[in-house]
């Protein structure tokens, strides 16, 4: 019988302001949480609420990774994690993080598929009979033998659920793993974790992704600024109006459909992808466009499967990849791929790719044209901030924030960038509901002016929101293409 016990625990990370003096940053304060063995809790909340500091608590990242001020005691079977090594705690839990590339240790997916198990001691004929096992059960044989450089976030994140899969954890932790996958992969995930939850796993899982949930959760624990702000026991979960999740600051609990889509508006000015191509040294993963018309001012969901090609796509578009072919014809203008940098703002999947600065005033700063007077510029900086409700933060290290605060970092600093084209590689990833909200107003606005947004998402919720338009890739190439109020259904 394995339970978790967390008493009267309070955690604040120790971080840096802009000039390095060191700074504390609450985590969670005065936490009393008792998990019990066989139990699946969801942690739930906004950006920066304290639900990853939980899941860091539980696998022994607290105190032994992670620098900071700690008080009370996190026990596991009565044994405090803290007094014990962490390779002890890793033979009972398992973790999925967030960013699944900061827990890989090997450049092919089957090897990253059998390390911890190998690590673990077994046969190595009883590793592969269960890395073929769990490649079947969560589909992912074509996977197998693949560089790990080469997969897209969703299927970077597929493999880290199936490291645990193979590992066979007694707990397992997982900090938001749908951020990155479409709806069929989150179909994967949650057959996945309604397997764990029959077999008697202890699973802990922070998200804020609700829906897919809804029939696993047998406690769900909403936090607010580090304290627990409510329990709900998981039939009152599941009955859940959609008014009564908005009240509460979540993600609705309900399946979506497409009803919810705006209407369409005929009247608008398009942009045409000529020739577009773009293929990986393998010769199997590219994009294959020879002709895309697109409609200006208006907001682009670009979806598919992981794997379609979504952010080849966008990179290609921004010339990113400078052997990529294509050019795009802007109005009486036709501008190759590789100089479309000069029209393009792309704020990338990985945020933690884009972020250079000391502070996070300076970081949206970057993004503001020099040849401003620096009052104007400090000014557009701080009027992104505030779009986003990050303003609190321009002091602070970007890298010391939650991946949603970072995401919102980003996001600002591509509305200061003040390009014609706004691309967001899943720009609401590791967002609550309150921020999805607030990022797709911010998506509004900047289409008000004038911007064209080219989103990659597999955020139903927010392409109810504010989507006017669906690209659908499959294969690298455009399955199809329409306005909303045609039947989409979150492919």
């Amino acid at each position: 019988m394995i339970m978790i016990e967390i008493k009267n625990v309070t955690f604040s990370y120790r971080v840096t302001d802009t000039v390095g003096n060191p700074v504390l940053r609450t985590g969670v304060s005065g936490l009393n949480l008792t998990i019990r063995d066989g139990e699946f809790i969801v942690l739930t909340g906004s950006s920066g609420c304290g639900k990853t500091t939980v899941c860091r608590l539980i696998n022994g990242l607290i105190p032994h990774y992670f620098d900071g001020e700690k008080s009370g005691e996190v026990l596991l079977n009565g044994r405090d994690i803290s007094a014990q090594p962490i390779y002890e705690t890793a033979q009972t839990v398992g973790s999925v993080f967030q960013n699944p590339r900061s827990q890989f240790f090997n450049v092919d997916t089957t090897s990253e598929l059998a390390f911890f198990a190998e690590n673990q001691g077994r046969a190595p004929e009883k590793i592969r009979s269960d890395i073929q096992e769990i490649s079947d059960k969560m589909e992912l044989s074509e996977l197998l033998g693949r560089s790990m450089f080469k997969l897209s976030g969703g299927e970077k994140q597929k493999i880290a659920c199936g490291t645990i899969a193979v590992a066979d954890s007694s707990v397992i932790v997982l900090d938001e793993p749908s951020s990155n996958l479409d709806t069929n992969a989150i179909e994967d995930l949650r057959k996945v974790l309604a397997m764990w939850k029959e077999q008697g796993k202890t699973v802990v899982i922070a998200e804020h992704r609700l829906y897919f949930l809804r029939e696993l959760a047998d406690r769900v624990i909403l936090f607010e600024s580090g304290e627990i702000k409510k329990e709900i026991a998981g039939k009152e979960f599941r009955e859940l109006s959609a008014d009564a999740t908005k009240e509460l600051g979540l993600r609705t609990v309900q399946s979506h459909s497409a009803s919810a889509f705006k209407e369409w508006k005929e009247t608008m000015e398009y942009f045409t992808l000529t020739n577009f191509r773009f293929s990986y040294p393998d010769k199997v993963h590219g994009i294959d466009i020879s002709s895309l018309t697109l409609p200006k001012n208006k907001i682009i969901a670009i979806v598919g499967h992981n794997g379609a090609g979504k952010s080849t796509l966008a990179r290609t578009f921004c010339g990113l990849h400078k052997k990529a072919k294509g050019t795009v014809k802007l109005g009486d203008k036709t501008v190759p791929v590789t100089k479309m940098l000069d029209y393009c703002y792309m704020i990338m999947q990985d945020v933690n790719h884009q972020l250079f600065t000391e502070s996070v005033q300076e970081e949206v700063l970057l993004s503001v044209s020099e040849s401003l007077p620096e009052t104007e510029r400090e000014q557009i900086a701080r009027n992104a901030l505030e779009m986003l409700d990050i303003e609190k933060y321009a002091e602070m290290h970007p890298m010391a924030l939650s991946g949603g605060q970072k995401q919102r970092v980003a996001i600002a600093s591509g509305i200061a960038a003040d390009k014609e084209f706004i691309l967001m590689d899943e720009p609401t990833s590791g967002l609550d509901y309150v921020h999805m909200k607030q990022v797709a107003g911010v998506m509004e606005m900047l289409k008000e002016q004038g911007k064209t947004l080219l989103v990659i998402t597999h955020d139903d919720e927010l392409i109810s929101c504010c989507a006017d338009y669906i690209l659908y890739l499959e294969k690298g190439s455009v399955k199809h293409s329409g306005p909303v109020d045609i039947r989409y259904d979150g492919v």
